[in-house]
């Protein structure tokens, strides 16, 4: 590989991000795609965050993403007279619709949803999986559960419910608002909360339409089992590990990992693996072994991107745990070890041109010393498809479209250069030769193979491969 890692970093912002310089800092020690989680923070706190990225972008002269996170449906008990209650194992707890404070007997359960999902045997988890309930009985009025663990209980703790299919949109009101002023201010991606179903990818699309691009947050058992039918539907996936692993058994999360990662590479789809990867760098400016090995893990599997959260939103070294995911990332993609594994995952093509120029495109790096593929790209489709692969070399893909350059930033081993001037180009070798000296990526001698569509300019037309060598430059 190149100077330039493959697998990108996507970086929460938040309160320990202060103004501009803050984030071209984070931008420089490898950060690709910024994330706003729009669970926390104002409307104006996200806008002034975007318009540090736009500035970082300028003056690093990469395209960076901004990715919105939607808090989706979150599902809470009420309140209890006392703010909190101590429950043992074996007791009793009735779930109903009784807004009033609870009590070591009743809580309310403001989510008619849930209570008409419910049936005897289930269970249901509290305070991130802390408390499990087994219902007994249940109404669309009321459920009495039996309480599995002791445990302290206060206002307001999330509920999970993981052996139900709930009939409630992941888009909620809160949602919905803000949506649209992302979509105003002109997010890149938006990432959608507790994907349960296709049905919700088809609904966040019809309201997003072409403004942004669609990430879908797997974090339900039942987006397990339609997994792929939701991959289809997305343009990226994150592995929410947060969430899903309260629902799903600890143990069940590296397998389900690999096969999401697995199943997104399949379909061409970029995938992020996220939640507690240097958690401990949120106090410490050093991690845990156990962190260094979980992000490295994710890296050898192929992962096109890893995150950070509170580690960059809250924590006290931000740019520490950015600085220690890049060193992580490029350690792992300098091992051998991790171009076999690669390699050994490698998926088939699928019957199209473009899938046999990038087949072609990884044979001829195993065979030329090349240093960089470059892709003349509109809507960056091929530029995806070429990720698919995970050629030898750098995917440098050059587009007139700034959308689609930052679009790409959470893509696997492709780099951007946006021109607007790349939608008409008389002499595709020379402006290629151009681009792959102006980032570094080769010298006097090396090869390059580029890639574009004839006619130019068209959006899948992709047909044309051509090798070219660098001449030494004249003084």
């Amino acid at each position: 590989m190149s100077k330039l890692k493959a697998t990108k970093i996507v970086a929460t912002l938040g309160p320990s991000t202060r103004n501009a310089a803050d984030v071209l800092a984070l931008a420089q020690a490898g950060v690709n795609v910024f994330r706003l989680n729009f669970s926390h923070g104002s409307h104006q706190d996200h806008a002034t965050r975007l318009q540090w990225i736009r500035q970082a972008e300028v003056e690093l002269g990469q395209p960076l993403a901004a990715l919105m996170d939607l808090q989706g449906p979150k599902l809470r008990i009420g309140t209890f007279k006392d703010g909190k209650v101590d429950l043992e194992k074996g007791q009793l707890l009735r779930l109903d619709l009784d807004p009033s404070p609870g009590d070591q007997q009743r809580v309310c359960l403001p989510h008619p949803e849930i209570l008409a999902a419910l049936r005897p045997g289930m269970q249901l988890l509290l305070d991130d999986g802390k408390i499990r309930l087994q219902v007994i009985d249940a109404n669309p009025e009321s459920a009495i559960t039996e309480v599995q663990n002791p445990a302290e209980l206060s206002d307001r703790k999330g509920v999970n419910v993981p052996e139900a299919l709930l009939e409630l949109s992941p888009l909620t009101s809160k949602d919905r608002a803000d949506l649209d002023f992302g979509l105003q201010i002109g997010v890149d991606w938006v990432a959608l909360s507790f994907v349960q179903r296709p049905e919700d990818m088809r609904e966040a699309r019809n309201i997003i339409g072409e403004r942004a691009f669609l990430l879908a947050k797997i974090e339900k058992p039942s987006a397990i089992t339609e997994l792929d039918a939701i991959i289809e539907l997305s343009d990226a996936v994150m592995v929410a590990r947060g969430d899903l692993g309260v629902e799903l058994p600890a143990e069940t999360l590296p397998r389900l990992q690999k096969r999401i990662i697995q199943r997104c590479r399949l379909q061409g789809k970029p995938v992020v693996v996220a939640t507690q990867m240097l958690e401990s760098m949120r106090f410490s400016p050093a991690p845990t072994r156990a962190e260094v090995t979980d992000v490295a893990n994710a890296v050898f599997e192929g992962a096109d991107a890893v995150m950070l959260s509170a580690e960059t939103a809250s924590g006290h070294y931000p740019l520490e745990a950015v600085q220690m995911m890049s060193k992580v990332i490029r350690q792992v993609e300098s091992d051998p070890a991790y171009r076999t594994q690669l390699d050994a995952q490698h998926p088939g093509a699928e019957p199209t041109s473009a899938d046999a120029i990038s087949c072609a495109i990884r044979r001829i790096a195993r065979i030329l010393p090349l240093s960089a593929l470059v892709n003349f790209s509109s809507s960056g489709s091929t530029s995806l498809r070429a990720a698919r692969e995970r050629p030898q070399v750098p995917i440098l893909s050059l587009t007139p479209n700034l959308r689609t350059a930052r679009r790409l930033a959470l893509a696997w081993g492709v780099y951007s250069l946006h021109q607007p001037s790349y939608a008409e180009v008389s002499n595709l070798a020379d402006t290629a030769k151009q681009a792959v000296r102006q980032l570094g990526l080769g010298q006097a001698g090396d090869s390059i193979v580029i890639t574009a569509g004839i006619p130019f300019g068209q959006p899948g037309t992709t047909n044309m491969l051509q090798i070219e060598q660098l001449e030494p430059t004249t003084p």
